[in-house]
């Protein structure tokens, strides 16, 4: 995979893309400071050279991928907006709103944590 376009033309199901592509719109709104990178076939958003968060999708969900450090930090928070995860990733189904305030507070954590960083992931 060479850029975004080729991850959105890679998801065949039109409301699945649509979605994809909001929250893409709504990251670098929100974060214009923000670089899409493609790695391992996903696109990742760094701030500086350094991984911030990376979305992806699955037939039964879309993930979020922030760290592990940051999904057991925000556990609670992820739990209430009725999300499953794992220790790498948040899963939002289909039919689930993202929760785009916990997504701030997520996205926040990871660029005040790592503002001093040199490097892709945490150690």
């Amino acid at each position: 995979m060479k850029d975004i376009n080729e991850f959105f033309s890679s998801i065949n199901e039109p409301e699945h893309r649509e979605r994809l592509e909001e929250l893409f719109d709504w990251t670098m709104k929100t974060y214009p400071q923000f670089s899409v990178v493609i790695k391992w076939n996903q696109p990742m958003f760094t701030d500086h050279g350094t991984f911030i968060i990376a979305y992806s999708t699955s037939k039964k969900h879309l993930s979020i991928a922030p760290e592990t450090v940051t999904i057991s930090t925000f556990k609670e928070d992820i739990e209430k907006s009725g999300y499953q995860h794992t220790d790498n990733i948040i899963k939002i189904t289909w039919e689930q709103p993202i929760d785009y305030s916990l997504l701030k507070k997520i996205i926040d954590f990871n660029v005040q944590e790592k503002i001093d960083y040199t490097k892709f992931w945490r150690e």
